[in-house]
């Protein structure tokens, strides 16, 4: 009997409609699942040997990893591994390959970046809802070009941010991230202290991973100290701003909108604050959710399940 491999949380379909599907035909059983896990036979469970999780849609943990004894190798898209509880990984002898191969996000995410600040900016969202409702607005905007954009992280994102800005649009970009704020030699872009940073920049956008330092950087003063009529634009992880406390500088200022596609709490609660104000635009967790992504995750992860397999999956590829 052919070994299985479950994929997880394939909501939209697309994971399934990918063409790499047929490089395992012979060499595995594969079921994939759009209902939660906990509703499957446990015994149909215990045959899975192998796992792709989509992203960090349903939490690898103790309970899960004890209905799945035969579990060999956890495909794990994207380049991290947040919702999987790595010790009891580890005592098991169970393998995360990650996805880091991944390169369509690069453009995805930066697209998703922009589409938000040209939306704030040209008030699209609001000239939209009047002209829908038979009106004809005056709305008055502003442009991008010679307006600064604060970068905070300056990793694979935050550089094609950072490009597009200065290239496409004629910003003066300048940033900041945890590796200090001396201007490298090669540092093709001004880094400056976060308070300055923050008090200078129209246009603010996160780029940083979730981590114990980065969570609730954007606390209320920090959000206070903010360029009046600036917008801050967050396509990394919700907890990295205090999301009362930015309620607040929307309706209050010194922050003229927001873009956001990230939350603490995902989906957004139907309550939100955040959902009342006409200055932010919300949009739930897409930047990564294109057909480009999909397709690249599922070519990656067959790609890795061949070479393990082969017994060839480089240690590169697997999270230490």
């Amino acid at each position: 009997m052919k070994p299985l491999l479950l994929i997880l949380d394939d909501w939209e379909g697309r994971i399934q409609a990918s063409s790499c599907w047929s490089r395992l035909r012979d060499l595995t059983e594969i079921k994939f699942l759009k209902e939660p896990i906990r509703d499957i036979d446990p015994v149909q469970l215990e045959q899975v040997e192998f796992l792709m999780a989509i992203r960090e849609r349903t939490a690898l943990n103790k309970e899960l990893f004890k209905k799945l004894p035969n579990l060999k190798l956890v495909l794990q898209t994207g380049g991290h591994a947040y919702h999987i509880d790595t010790s009891v990984a580890q005592e098991k002898n169970i393998l995360i390959a990650l996805g880091r191969r991944v390169k369509a996000p690069l453009v995805s995410v930066p697209e998703l970046t922009f589409a938000f600040a040209l939306g704030l900016i040209h008030k699209v969202p609001q000239a939209s809802k009047a002209m829908h409702g038979g009106q004809w607005p005056l709305f008055t905007g502003r442009m991008l070009s010679k307006h600064r954009l604060g970068i905070l992280g300056l990793g694979r994102h935050g550089s094609k941010v950072a490009h597009i800005a200065s290239t496409a649009f004629g910003m003066e970009v300048v940033a900041w991230d945890r590796t200090g704020n001396s201007n490298g030699a090669n540092s093709e872009y001004r880094k400056l202290p976060l308070e300055e940073l923050l008090s200078t920049s129209d246009v603010v956008s996160i780029h940083l991973r979730l981590s114990k330092e980065s969570t609730g950087l954007l606390n209320e003063e920090r959000l206070k100290s903010m360029k009046p009529g600036a917008i801050l634009i967050n396509t990394s992880r919700g907890a990295i701003v205090d999301e009362n406390a930015l309620v607040d500088v929307l309706m209050n200022g010194p922050l003229a909108g927001a873009g956001l596609d990230v939350f603490v709490q995902e989906p957004l609660p139907a309550d939100s604050r955040l959902r009342k104000l006409d200055n932010v635009i919300l949009t739930p967790h897409i930047g990564w959710t294109v057909e480009e992504v999909f397709e690249e995750f599922a070519q990656i992860a067959c790609t890795q399940l061949i070479e393990f397999l082969n017994g060839t999956l480089a240690k590169s590829e697997l999270l230490s």
